[in-house]
């Protein structure tokens, strides 16, 4: 990649932690105290579809806040007594952590079981149950939006109240063309609180005892009527309906399963080592 540097020179602050490559066979892009930047150094730092004019901006950009680092670390080692010994243990833990993830996660996306079965996910509901307490309220309904000027909205309503005795058709072809707002998946759990933000209901004062005593509603604006049925609700706090948190359910089932490979990776190359004599710890 050709980025068209201008070489940039940083004034002298005697930085001790980054040294300079003192076997290099390439022209440096910049300088600072005793540390070079090569152009290697920027290797697959950018995408390889941007334009010149871009590459040379992001690595204008890569420059200058590289020679920025330098300069503090600097002044840092100046105006601080750093321990050594210390800082290399935290850099030795921070290439730990990040060689270590990268194989784990290799690891894990090579063994990892991604299917969850329903008998899992219920076994899992049953044992942990109280845990899954519901923070707000939930409903099972059919809700709609239309603006008052609609047509035949007797007829609509007379349709959405007896739902789900009504016809479901005609109900679905009315709000696909008048309703600015709906949602008719009458056995999907919903949050209250999202599916009547923007409307009336919003405003109300207590909700758990709106719900407690409304199956079926109507509210008002200046240009909408709000209709609103309900078959079912749960109020937070209560425990959550396997339907509503089966997917959080199988998302912890298999982050559990990552947790447990992370630990069967460790002890099969504890173990693999062990036999091979590859440590050996010293005792009195």
């Amino acid at each position: 990649m050709k980025y068209g540097w201008i070489i940039i020179l940083a004034f002298s602050y005697g930085c001790e932690f980054f040294k300079p490559k003192e076997t290099a066979t390439e022209a440096p892009i910049a300088k600072s105290m005793d540390s070079y930047l090569y152009p290697s150094d920027l290797d697959g730092l950018f995408p390889a579809n941007i334009s010149s004019e871009d590459s040379t901006k992001l690595a204008e950009k890569y420059i200058e806040d590289w020679i920025k680092k330098q300069l503090m670390i600097s002044r840092s080692s100046q105006a601080v007594d750093f321990n050594e010994a210390e800082i290399e243990r935290k850099v030795l833990d921070y290439r730990y952590a990040l060689m270590v993830h990268s194989f784990e996660k290799k690891y894990i996306t090579q063994n990892l079981d991604r299917e969850v079965s329903s008998e899992q996910v219920l076994n899992y509901y049953n044992g942990k149950a109280d845990n899954f307490l519901l923070k707000q309220n939930i409903v099972k309904c059919i809700f709609a939006q239309v603006p008052k000027n609609a047509p035949n909205i007797a007829q609509f309503r007379r349709n959405f109240r007896a739902h789900p005795e009504g016809n479901l058709e005609d109900l679905k072809s009315y709000v696909s063309q008048f309703a600015t707002k709906s949602y008719l998946e009458d056995t999907t759990w919903i949050i209250f609180d999202e599916l009547i933000l923007g409307t009336p209901l919003e405003t109300l004062e207590n909700k758990n005892q709106f719900l407690s005593k409304n199956k079926y509603s109507e509210t008002t604006n200046e240009e909408y009527i709000y209709f609103l049925n309900i078959f079912d609700f749960k109020i937070s706090d209560e425990i959550s309906p396997l339907e509503f948190i089966r997917e959080d359910i199988k998302n912890i089932i298999i982050n559990k399963r990552k947790i447990a490979l992370k630990k069967e990776l460790e002890e099969k190359i504890y173990d693999e080592s062990k036999q091979q004599h590859l440590f050996e710890i010293y005792r009195d």
